[in-house]
């Protein structure tokens, strides 16, 4: 039986083992399974991957997307411009193996902002500095879209701390995108704090948080007529390509 699994910690919220048991179901596939894999530590990873010998690879979320890192052998070219990991694929030889890094995440934010159609000259508010956020700004960039920044703990001069979102900054970025798990379950009373007061019909509110379905986040914004899109097809998109990865 071939295990693949997702290592984050905690992992109340994730979504990814219903998604590959339908998946499995509807490609006939009775040899593989995906489990959750919670890790308190990042450094006993290599304790995970010698004593499960038959993982086969697996998905990183919070907080380890940019930590793994030290722990892998080899990265796919794009980590090293991105510094963000959400795939390992394990290639073993007998009792030795390497830990390969890619980033899925990508293609599932390339595919949502395409679905959403974004007008010319829009201009992104990320939410959040750590592994999501950069990768939500390496594709903006790939994009041509000019982003900004916005964390509790700023540390460059070019990223916003919440308390300095103005109603002009608010009206001069019509993307505002949650990258932070804020608001995710299990503590779905959270959100960003930003002013909603200042979000419009013409803003789009795109949130990578896809449990619960509409977070709190979203539903202000929908509140004040902005167009709003979870995480989902985010979601399924990278999850198909680190299949493809596993398998390949």
């Amino acid at each position: 039986m071939k295990v693949f699994g997702l290592i984050g910690y905690p992992l109340e919220h994730a979504y990814s083992p219903k998604y590959f048991a339908e998946k499995f179901k509807k490609l006939g596939i009775t040899d593989a399974k995906y489990e959750l894999i919670p890790l308190s530590d990042i450094s006993k990873i290599n304790n995970i991957v010698q004593t499960r010998k038959n993982l086969v690879g697996f998905n990183v979320t919070t907080p380890y997307k940019e930590v793994i890192i030290p722990y892998l052998q080899e990265l796919d070219d794009i980590i090293y411009k991105l510094g963000t990991v959400n795939t390992v694929k394990i290639l073993r030889n007998g009792n030795n193996y390497i830990l390969k890094g890619y980033n899925t995440d990508i293609f599932g934010l390339e595919k949502t902002f395409n679905l959403l159609d974004l007008p010319k000259n829009t201009k992104a508010l990320i939410l959040g500095s750590g592994g999501s956020g950069k990768t939500c700004a390496y594709v903006l960039n790939q994009m041509g879209i000019d982003y900004t920044h916005v964390s509790r703990n700023p540390k460059s001069l070019k990223i916003l701390s919440y308390d300095k979102l103005t109603e002009g900054i608010i009206h001069q970025h019509n993307l505002i995108i949650n990258a932070s798990p804020v608001g995710m379950y299990p503590k779905v009373n959270n959100y960003p704090q930003i002013p909603y007061d200042y979000i419009t019909r013409n803003h789009i509110c795109f949130d990578l948080v896809y449990n619960p379905e509409e977070t709190i986040f979203l539903k202000k914004a929908k509140q004040k007529g902005a167009k709003t899109i979870n995480g989902f097809t985010m979601l399924y998109e990278q999850a198909d390509k680190a299949w493809e990865i596993w398998n390949n």
